[in-house]
């Protein structure tokens, strides 16, 4: 479901759909595999994503997110979620990862072109010196991206997916 504005009790955060010109979006594999947060047995796939600091706009955000998790600059804003897009957290991982703060995430979704090359993404020594947040990653079909993610984010893919579906092609 979106909302006009984060609910209360969520994480605002960003989600990030960075397409290449075939129309296939990045997904990169964790990298820490053993936070039950971010992944499950055959789900250690995800697309880009992170909070927003309290002096940006969610665009800002995605932009910093993109640059901090795949080193990427080279985009064009295609498109923007009309709103804020949520899951739970399961209560047990929740009251690990945030230790209760959050039920969940709220994510304003910012789906980008890559107008640079393949080689501009570089996962393994992300800007800014952060730690690298994936370990892998390919160029998926969309639809798709919502069997390769931890299932109780799965609710929030299946709308990314239909979002941005005019992205999806070449």
């Amino acid at each position: 479901m979106i909302t006009a504005t984060p609910p209360d009790g969520y994480r605002p955060c960003v989600g990030l759909a960075l397409f290449n010109a075939e129309g296939f979006v990045f997904v990169g594999r964790r990298a820490n595999r053993s936070q039950r947060e971010h992944v499950a047995p055959g789900h250690e796939w995800q697309m880009p994503q992170g909070g927003i600091d309290a002096v940006e706009t969610p665009l800002q955000a995605a932009i910093r997110e993109l640059q901090e998790e795949t080193n990427v600059t080279s985009v064009a804003l295609l498109a923007e979620s009309p709103g804020w897009l949520a899951y739970d957290l399961p209560t047990a991982i929740g009251k690990e990862a945030w230790k209760g703060r959050w039920r969940g995430q709220a994510q304003k979704w910012f789906a980008f072109r890559l107008t640079g090359p393949d080689s501009e993404i570089d996962i393994a020594t992300p800007a800014g010196g952060h730690k690298a947040e994936f370990d892998a990653w390919r160029w998926e079909r969309l639809e798709r991206t919502v069997d390769l993610i931890i299932p109780f984010k799965q609710g929030v893919y299946r709308e990314v997916a239909s979002l941005f579906a005019p992205f999806a092609a070449a």
